[in-house]
């Protein structure tokens, strides 16, 4: 399935070992290993006037929905983890999501009491069937406000995680996505500038970035 008007995407799921190996460290992967930022990601988020931008759709966990029935719409404001996923060859992992028809990296919502970075692997093998290892903190935001289409409104403090793969074969796992595969970072498919945030700061080596305080 293509999106009207998009050329047609070349996924390259890729075969790695089933049990982990010697793989390279986040420090393996250059800042630039040819990434275009010529606009840079981080000027396209501070542009971004769209909630919509930073709140990617995702399955709601059955604690939600239970919330849901005594909150309604209101505003909930809820945690967030991103997992921006690399293999051996430095390609990244990218979900076509089902709800959207839109491309993304790896992401969900931590169960109560579950630490962003076991949600992080955890989300990646449901969604993708890819074992990895969570290795640093790259990005944490709180995201604007942002009106589903059912009315729900939701609030996110957003945490982004590098990981590493470390096995299993890229491909379909659940519901949420239509085709998932590797993309060399230097030819990625359309992204929100909030991803492509998470991907510029996830290939460098330097601190979490975080939105100063005024």
């Amino acid at each position: 399935m293509t999106l009207p008007g998009a050329p047609p995407l070349r996924v390259r799921p890729a075969s790695l070992p089933t049990e982990p190996g010697n793989s390279p460290s986040s420090a393996a992967y250059p800042a630039n290993h040819g990434f275009n930022r010529a606009d840079s990601p981080r000027s396209q988020f501070d542009r971004c006037g769209d909630p919509a931008q930073y709140c990617r759709p995702m399955a709601t966990p059955d604690f939600i929905r239970t919330i849901r029935a005594d909150a309604g719409r209101q505003l909930l404001w809820l945690p967030g983890v991103s997992a921006a996923v690399f293999d051996d060859e430095g390609r990244l992992l990218l979900g076509r999501r089902a709800d959207s028809g839109s491309w993304a990296i790896i992401g969900g919502m931590p169960e109560p009491g579950e630490q962003p970075a076991a949600c992080a692997v955890r989300e990646v093998f449901e969604e993708t069937a890819v074992h990895c290892v969570a290795e640093r903190l790259v990005l944490v935001r709180a995201t604007p406000p942002h009106t589903y289409p059912n009315g729900d409104i939701c609030q996110f403090m957003d945490i982004t995680i590098r990981c590493r793969a470390t096995g299993g074969t890229a491909r379909v796992n659940d519901d949420e996505s239509l085709e998932v595969g590797w993309f060399e970072v230097s030819a990625l498919p359309d992204l929100p500038a909030h991803d492509l945030l998470r991907i510029e700061q996830a290939l460098g080596d330097g601190p979490a970035w975080f939105e100063p305080a005024p």
